[in-house]
């Protein structure tokens, strides 16, 4: 599996730069501060629920769904590479 793409710099990629929006005309539209904006473009915060849909509404061709799906894809494969399975017995209901 690829290494997925922070929701983040894909905010700043493929909305922010082609709007030529600075963070902080951005921060103002979504309610949000500068600093809060600014920890999610550069990767040290997640897409909240909140946020998701804060996103949502000033991209209108995007949904909550797509940004968190986004940050869920980031979380997990972030995830599998820190997490040793191996040692989990698996479980199995057990017929009558």
């Amino acid at each position: 599996m690829f290494n997925p793409p922070h929701p983040g710099s894909i905010l700043k990629e493929l909305y922010l730069e082609p709007l030529n929006l600075t963070v902080t005309e951005a921060s103002l539209s979504l309610g949000v501060t500068r600093k809060t904006l600014s920890f999610l473009i550069n990767e040290r915060s997640s897409v909240s629920s909140s946020m998701a849909i804060r996103l949502s509404a000033a991209f209108p061709n995007t949904s909550p769904e797509y940004w968190l799906n986004l940050q869920q894809q980031y979380d997990i494969w972030n995830a599998k590479k820190s997490i040793d399975v191996s040692h989990i017995k698996i479980l199995l209901r057990r017929s009558a």
